[in-house]
């Protein structure tokens, strides 16, 4: 109910007025059955815009610490999170990460779309950066379709920091759903993970255009908060 609330009634409709997002490709997202929506990250927007534009619900695998914030900002923003489905990711491994890829196995299981941003985090610079291999686990063993996103200016539009988005148009190209169903039963296997997500980001890359670096985006995050 809360979902359809904040879509429909109050966020929704607002949000398209201000912002007139445009989307092309909805055609390649199932009406009905589990999928994985795999989206480049560049902005924390990324996560409204794309079910905002889609008829689905989508849950998507959002980092822990969108929960765990204090103050008037921190318990606005972790019940946005939770009535809008969204599911915190704790990043630290070990059986933390365990519990919250089982948990977006269950999403799946139930027939439900799932988002999930291969990169692990935003793009400190707009590129696109080497995919984690937990999607690759996760379509494997739901055996379900990767649809490829490319979120379009949403960077330009809420960077890292401003915590208004600019008045601007961004937008969503969402390319052809993606079979892995060759691999099946390889899911234990590092050296077909690795394959498969390689896959993913390139489709990402061939959609969006977007410069590649064959680095995880949190090294490079580290680095710059090191100078």
């Amino acid at each position: 109910m809360f979902y359809w609330l904040m879509k429909y009634v109050f966020v929704g409709p607002l949000v398209k007025a201000v912002y007139r997002p445009w989307i092309t490709g909805r055609e390649n997202v199932p009406k009905t059955g589990a999928a994985i929506l795999a989206s480049n990250h560049l902005s924390v927007i990324d996560s409204v815009f794309l079910p905002l534009m889609l008829d689905r619900p989508v849950s998507f695998l959002a980092k822990a610490e969108y929960f765990t914030g204090r103050g008037l900002k921190g318990w606005a923003t972790r019940w946005f999170m939770k009535g809008t489905g969204q599911i915190a990711l704790d990043r630290s491994g070990g059986p933390a990460s365990e519990a919250a890829l089982n948990t977006a196995l269950q999403v799946i299981g139930r027939g439900d779309l799932l988002g999930i941003y291969p990169e692990g985090t935003r793009s400190p610079d707009g590129r696109l950066y080497r995919g984690r291999t937990g999607i690759a686990r996760m379509a494997l063993e739901a055996k379900v379709p990767v649809i490829p996103v490319v979120m379009v200016d949403t960077g330009e539009m809420m960077p890292i920091g401003r915590t208004i988005p600019k008045v601007m148009r961004a937008g969503i190209v969402i390319g052809e759903p993606l079979d892995f169903s060759r691999y099946a039963g390889m899911e234990s296997d590092r050296y077909v993970l690795r394959s498969v997500t390689d896959e993913i980001m390139v489709a990402l890359q061939r959609l969006g255009a977007q410069e590649y670096r064959d680095e995880y985006a949190s090294s490079v995050k580290n680095r710059l908060t090191e100078v």
